[in-house]
């Protein structure tokens, strides 16, 4: 394992995020904020409980899961379709790195900026709202697993895309709809019986409702469920993450 180049990737990535902090870090903690200010202040305040959670708390692993989601998507898909449209990956793909290392390095920079954010998500949660986390290692597993699965897809992504507006695709049309609707900000056995089994084929649910388990102890889906449909997820990234060095595919031609 060349370790001198994982390092190299991973520092240049990491280094892009310390020169746009505003736009990486800071843009996304306000944001989020801002959903903590109207859904769980205001909104939350007129609210009863859910599952004997205050509204505030109940909707921040959804939040920290959304952020998460779509900002691992956008740094993996933006780190490896830079280069592609450049043309220097041809010097990474030529130089005596291996395709693992390469995997390593630039999704392993995703994942930690959007681990840091969801910490600061976190962090920033505790001056709106007042949680516990149950289960603090299930939490940090969680939220590690679902960093590196969703970087794993933005590499994906990037690789497949040739515009950038199919890097935004993805992460706009699909995966921010699919987490809204996934019990972000409710409870899906609030949903009528006939919409309950609907949600259930979406699977941003497991990962919200694992997520919440560890915060909370209480989940719509049962946590083993959670975890199965989360490493499926990765098993099925790690996949296709091979097929694309085996085959070469948009990145030989």
């Amino acid at each position: 394992m060349n370790f001198y180049s994982i390092k190299a990737i991973y520092k240049f990535e990491m280094a892009r995020t310390w020169r746009t902090l505003m736009q990486s870090i800071a843009s996304p903690v306000i944001s989020t904020s801002l959903y903590f200010v109207v859904f769980g202040s205001a909104i939350g305040s007129r609210m009863v409980e859910i599952d004997g959670v205050s509204y505030g708390a109940f909707i921040i692993p959804g939040l920290i899961m959304l952020t998460l989601m779509t900002q691992s998507i956008s740094n993996a898909s933006f780190g490896i379709y830079m280069p592609t449209f450049s043309g220097t990956i041809y010097e990474v793909l030529s130089a005596p790195v291996s395709y693992v290392e390469i995997v390593i390095g630039y999704v392993g920079a995703a994942a930690t900026k959007s681990s840091i954010l969801g910490i600061l998500i976190l962090i920033t949660a505790r001056f709106f709202v007042d949680y516990e986390v149950q289960h603090p290692f299930m939490m940090i597993s969680f939220l590690f697993l679902t960093a590196i699965t969703f970087s794993l897809f933005g590499f994906i992504i990037g690789v497949w895309a040739d515009t950038f507006e199919k890097l935004q695709i993805i992460p706009l049309m699909i995966i921010t709809p699919l987490t809204f609707l996934g019990g972000s900000f409710y409870s899906i056995d609030m949903l009528p019986p006939f919409w309950q089994t609907v949600t259930l084929f979406n699977p941003v649910v497991y990962l919200i409702s694992g997520f919440r388990y560890s915060f909370f102890g209480t989940a719509d889906v049962h946590v083993g469920v959670s975890i199965g449909m989360t490493a499926l997820f990765l098993t099925i990234c790690i996949a296709l993450v091979g097929w694309i060095f085996k085959t070469g595919y948009k990145l030989k031609s």
